[in-house]
């Protein structure tokens, strides 16, 4: 149920993942999200890759949340093993050492949305819809709902997590939970268009660059400045920015 593409382009290797299981809205059940999390962990072992792109089959769903069979079946020590299993997978997100880019096609619930916030960039189709229903369910958003805050504030989140109140992308974009919204039509191309960005980037500074990203969320101020520091006197160790600084020049000089 989880697929995964490389593709090459211009500047790169991009490895696509896909959730497979459109006729069930692409829902998390505990082998889906052990194959996801083993999946993204193989990738991120790949030294080659350069970004990810996460999404769900079809288009009505990016992953509609949490498989309610499995959801009903559990007791307190079993919910536990498989709130776990949610968290590895939103933990393979931020552990990435490449950026990763959540393709947003659709429902985007519950745990299916704690994974797009695990995610470093998210673009969404204008019919995306976003929601943490759990508390309809009787049981509270947890583990990576704690970015929600990060992303859209305090007050949004908890709108999110107290009402159970879904909210359509154009909101979803004012709030600042997703960076890009499109038609269905031109999804990809806005996902194409943030991955050439990306890697016109300088491979290495890419990752120091999601290193530090991932850093100033958890760290407290001075030591994210003393790390920064750290990241950018370490990126001359290989001589690439001396190499870019004076293509940059000589390519103004001949504008010039």
């Amino acid at each position: 149920m989880i697929g995964t593409q490389l593709e090459t382009r211009r500047d790169g290797i991009v490895a696509r993942v896909t959730i497979d299981n459109p006729r069930k809205l692409n829902i998390f059940s505990i082998s889906v999200l052990q194959e996801f999390t083993k999946a993204v962990n193989n990738l991120a072992e790949n030294p080659n890759i350069r970004a990810v792109v996460i999404t769900g089959a079809g288009d009505k769903a990016f992953v509609g949340g949490a498989d309610l069979e499995t959801l009903g079946s559990l007791d307190p020590a079993s919910a536990r093993e498989f709130i776990g299993l949610v968290h590895a997978a939103c933990a393979a997100m931020r552990e990435c050492p490449v950026p990763v880019i959540a393709r947003i096609n659709g429902w985007c619930l519950g745990a299916g949305l704690e994974l797009a916030a695990c995610c470093d960039l998210r673009i969404a189709a204008d019919s995306a819809v976003f929601g943490m229903p759990e508390v309809r369910l009787g049981i509270p958003s947890v583990v990576e709902a704690a970015v929600l805050p990060r992303l859209v504030g305090a007050g949004r989140a908890r709108w999110l997590v107290l009402t159970g109140e879904t909210i359509d992308a154009q909101t979803a974009l004012t709030w600042g939970l997703i960076e890009r919204i499109s038609t269905s039509d031109e999804l990809d191309f806005q996902v194409n268009r943030a991955l050439d960005a990306i890697l016109a980037g300088e491979p290495e500074a890419i990752r120091a660059q999601k290193r530090l990203c991932k850093l100033w969320e958890e760290a407290p101020l001075a030591e994210s400045i003393r790390i920064s520091i750290d990241e950018f006197a370490r990126s001359y160790e290989s001589g690439e920015p001396n190499r870019r600084v004076a293509a940059f020049r000589a390519a103004r000089r001949k504008q010039n």
